[in-house]
């Protein structure tokens, strides 16, 4: 009997090790709830000061503090560490509230971030500041991005899109306005079209226009068609369709002058046009000409696109440009275009150049992360906007079958404008049936 519950106890433990084992792998969630969390949370505790002196964190106590220290409690007056305000667990990692003391600034605690990762056995300590003399250090127990799961609550509402989830667990989310207007940068196979898929999932839901320039006849943005108030398909359209998007532009900023007010959203909800999303999935495309005679009609689209983008903001046009490749080498405009695009999202490209391109005027920091993608996690990319501020993201995984079908259900939220009606698709694409061909050698009857 005695050795039938040595045995039990010996499969006991060998099956609750193996069950953490495939938890961490499998469901690396539960595994941080269990194991992780508790762990890190009792390292961190136990640390703090240690990891904080020997990172260069900590300052010279105050004089008072000092005298205190010496005189009433008779203790060795020591370097301080920030402050700890509140840590909080969440299902991805730990989050601790730092109040910083005199002479330590946001950049030295992010400078010592790796450290800090090694220091208390996290996978990425990301810092952040909260407030003028707060930081907050958001740890991850695991690779967040190696299988994206996008949390629930996550969910479009007032032109604020979630796309993709943060390295820190947060939730990475398309905010038109705060950021009108963005560029979307990506080699083939780096997951730039997954990115789109799951912006165009969320816009669709919304209240809003969306409008489709995709000089590739179609190829990418025609199985979008019901949830679409305009597409055109090749550079004669589009110069046609941003004439006309112009033309609304200077229509609408008419009814701004008219009620007194600066921007779209002042305006009465009764006489509030509909926002419009632009979504160019070649921008190059529409830079590249032929031959000479084509230059004139080059120069004044892609002039009418600055024009949008320096402009359109306030009556709720909004551009979101997408491209393998985008810089001054395209031509005449390239560099005025970029410069109204302040949102920027990179994923792996083929050369440094590329990456320079997208993020070297807004976060030159930013560029080594993105030489750093592999080819072999599709959808991870560097998201950036004029601020400075950079996170690595990653997209979840979504077919082109699935954000069809989203489009097909909220068809019914299609706004119909008079003025883009001659680009209106009228149905979704469909590939034309196949020719017989008939066989190069005659059948021949099987002789019994």
């Amino acid at each position: 009997m005695t050795d039938l519950v040595t045995w039990l106890e010996v499969g006991g433990a060998v099956t609750g090790a193996g069950g953490l084992y495939v938890a961490k792998e499998g469901a690396p969630r539960v595994y941080w709830s269990l194991v992780g969390l508790p762990v890190t949370w009792g390292r961190f505790t136990w640390t703090y000061g240690s990891t904080m002196d020997v990172c260069g964190l900590t300052v010279q106590p105050s004089r008072l503090r000092a005298f205190v220290t010496r005189n009433v409690t008779r203790r060795e007056v020591r370097p301080v560490p920030p402050r700890v305000r509140r840590v909080r667990p969440t299902s991805t990692g730990l989050r601790v509230s730092l109040r910083l003391p005199a002479g330590l600034e946001p950049a030295d605690v992010a400078a010592s971030s790796e450290r800090l990762r090694h220091a208390w056995g996290v996978h990425s300590v990301t810092v952040v500041e909260t407030k003028p003399g707060h930081v907050e250090l958001r740890m991850t127990g695991y690779d967040v991005l190696a299988r994206v799961r996008m949390p629930r609550r996550a969910v479009a509402r007032d032109l604020v899109v979630p796309v993709a989830l943060r390295e820190d667990g947060t939730v990475f989310e398309r905010d038109y306005r705060k950021i009108p207007h963005a560029l979307t940068l990506g080699a083939n196979q780096s997951g730039k079209s997954m990115y789109q898929r799951n912006l165009i999932k969320g816009l669709a839901r919304l209240p809003v226009g969306l409008v489709g320039v995709d000089c590739k006849r179609g190829v990418e943005q025609s199985r979008y068609a019901p949830r679409l108030s305009a597409l055109a398909t090749d550079r004669e359209s589009a110069g046609r369709l941003i004439d006309a998007l112009v033309g609304e532009m200077e229509d609408r900023f008419d009814l701004l002058a008219l009620y007194g007010v600066s921007d779209l959203w002042e305006l009465p909800e009764k006489v509030r046009p509909v926002p419009l999303v632009v979504l160019i999935d070649e921008v190059a495309e529409l830079f590249f000409v032929t031959s000479k005679k084509d230059e004139p009609a080059r120069d004044h689209t892609v002039m009418q696109l600055v024009r949008l983008g320096q402009m359109a903001r306030a009556i709720g046009i909004y551009l979101e440009a997408c491209g393998q490749r985008f810089g001054s080498d395209l031509g005449k405009g390239a560099t005025a275009l970029r410069a109204q695009l302040t949102g920027r999202v990179v994923h792996r490209v083929n050369d440094k150049q590329t990456a320079e391109m997208g993020l070297g005027d807004i976060a030159p920091d930013a560029v080594l992360s993105v030489t750093g993608i592999r080819a072999d996690r599709p959808g991870v990319a560097v998201a950036a906007d004029a601020s400075g501020y950079w996170s690595r993201i990653r997209t979840p995984e979504i077919t082109p079958a699935e954000a069809s079908a989203v489009c097909r259900e909220f068809a019914h939220l299609t706004p119909e404008l008079p003025f883009l009606a001659p680009f209106r698709p009228v149905e979704q694409y469909a590939a034309p049936p196949m020719p017989s061909v008939p066989p190069l050698v005659p059948a021949q009857p099987v002789a019994e």
